[in-house]
């Protein structure tokens, strides 16, 4: 019989998403783990009404994995992550966001990635995937790509997420709440990367464990770009010294973005769109540090 000395927990916080979160748990049912370790599920339901409950008890019934269900009712993307890592028994804590699925080997090249570079913690790459085929202005604008790196790369925090992610559970202590409840709709996953690379921690990256986001079509809206943009914005002013550096840039972008839209508008809507975005990043900063709230979620 096989000795392991690892068991990792796969943390997954889900808010009314059934149908993504089944075809989550598929994929995660079947990694292949090369028997190098064990894992576990939790899924950590961030609906009072527990719409995520039927799908994980009727999964569970059936998976070769213990999976286990918790529900956090307060909406807070920060308390559900706290919650699961409340039910987390591994040794390793991996978080995958419920709209994602691996690669089949995912968490297997996360967990040899850290350990071949003795690292504190390993992200990933998450790439698009599109059930219908999108509008060629976000193709052109590569609006729904994310940044990768070559594998080893040490990672700063401010380029940090929780939506592909394994690390020691040693990492956090003795701290009951990892992740700061302020941070309740976005923008706790950079804090958590900030205070553990000021405790000394150290993330790499790994550009073979890849997933893959669903990207449906409410989010090619540019309602929802510029929303989340003025959210990114107004949130990064809750990092520590962040209200200095930030706004003074903020201050000298915003009116040379307004000049060069219209001239952006002649090049193409990916171009328009994109400078858009970073005007709505900065104005999210200026109106927040106001004290005015353009938008409380996406």
């Amino acid at each position: 019989m096989t000795a392991y000395k690892s068991h990792i927990s796969v943390c997954i916080c889900t808010f009314k998403r059934a149908e993504l979160l089944r075809r989550l748990l598929e994929a995660l049912e079947n990694q292949q783990t090369g028997e190098a370790f064990t894992f576990s599920i939790v899924v950590a339901d961030n609906d009072a009404a527990e719409s995520a409950k039927p799908t994980a008890v009727d999964f569970a019934a059936r998976c070769r994995r213990t999976i286990t269900y918790c529900s956090e009712p307060r909406q807070n993307i920060a308390l559900a992550r706290n919650k699961a890592l409340d039910h987390a028994t591994g040794d390793y804590i991996a978080f995958i966001d419920d709209d994602e699925f691996p690669t089949a080997n995912w968490l297997g090249t996360l967990f040899g990635a850290c350990e071949m570079y003795r690292s504190d913690g390993v992200l990933g790459p998450v790439r698009p995937h599109f059930d219908e085929p999108p509008p060629q202005w976000i193709v052109k604008g590569r609006f729904c790509e994310r940044p990768e790196h070559s594998t080893g790369t040490v990672m700063p925090w401010e380029q940090s997420r929780t939506g592909n992610l394994l690390f020691k559970r040693s990492i956090l202590g003795d701290a009951c709440h990892a992740f700061n409840p302020e941070f309740g709709n976005g923008g706790e996953d950079k804090d958590f990367f900030m205070r553990m690379t000021q405790q000394g921690r150290s993330f790499i990256w790994c550009n073979e464990a890849v997933a893959y986001e669903t990207v449906p079509p409410s989010r090619w809206k540019r309602s929802y770009m510029l929303k989340r943009a003025l959210l990114r914005g107004k949130n990064i002013l809750k990092h520590p010294g962040a209200k200095s550096g930030p706004l003074a840039r903020s201050l000298a972008a915003v009116p040379l973005y307004f000049v060069v839209l219209p001239l952006l508008l002649l090049c193409g809507q990916h171009w328009f769109m994109k400078y858009c975005i970073k005007l709505c990043d900065h104005l999210g900063r200026i109106l927040a540090l106001a004290g005015l709230n353009p938008v409380s979620e996406r």
